[in-house]
Parts: C-alpha cells; sequence; structure tokens
C-alpha cells in the first residue's frame, strides 16, 4: 500500500518528526551530561509521543485515502483487497497502541 502524503498532512508529519528527532538528540545529550533522571524520562516521553503522532497521522490519512478512493467495480478481487488493506492498516494501527 503506498501512501500519498501531500500538502499539509506531510507538512504536519514532518514537523512532529523533526521535533522527535530534536527530543532524542537532547536526551542523548542529558544522559551524557549526567542530568537528573525525572528529566531525561520526561523528555523521552515526549519524543515518544510525538512519534505515536506522527504514525497515528500518518495510518489516519491511509484511511482516509482508502475511503476516498473511487471503487473499481464489485465483487471478489475488490473485497479481496479491501479486506488485505484493512487487515495492513489494522495491524499498523495496533502496532501503535
Amino acid at each position: 500500500m503506498e501512501l500519498d502524503l501531500a500538502g499539509a498532512e506531510l507538512k504536519s508529519v514532518l514537523n512532529r518528526l523533526r521535533r522527535a528527532q530534536g527530543q532524542i538528540s537532547g536526551v542523548i545529550r542529558m544522559i551524557e551530561e549526567g542530568r537528573d533522571c525525572e528529566e531525561v524520562v520526561t523528555q523521552l516521553a515526549a519524543a515518544s509521543r510525538a512519534l505515536d503522532r506522527a504514525g497515528f497521522a500518518i495510518i489516519a490519512t491511509g484511511l482516509q485515502q482508502c475511503l476516498t478512493e473511487p471503487e473499481d467495480g464489485e465483487g471478489g478481487a475488490d473485497d479481496e483487497n479491501r479486506a488485505q488493506m484493512r487487515g495492513r492498516l489494522e495491524k499498523l494501527f495496533l502496532s501503535l497502541a
């Protein structure tokens, strides 16, 4: 399944990933400096949330695209494809839960 992230959706996901990247760099620096454990864990949790939100945004965009694609007809193969795609999206969603 290919995901077409365009415009605002792509910008939002990239911003979240960049934020998480900065937070992870900060966590590494904090550990190297011997900073307080509570501060380190707080920043690590923030990075984790940013990654989760990016993942959920990608999955939500995928679901939206699946629901808005024009139907190619009725019956067998299309129903099979939809069921496979649903299963894959469900597995992705659960991997973040």
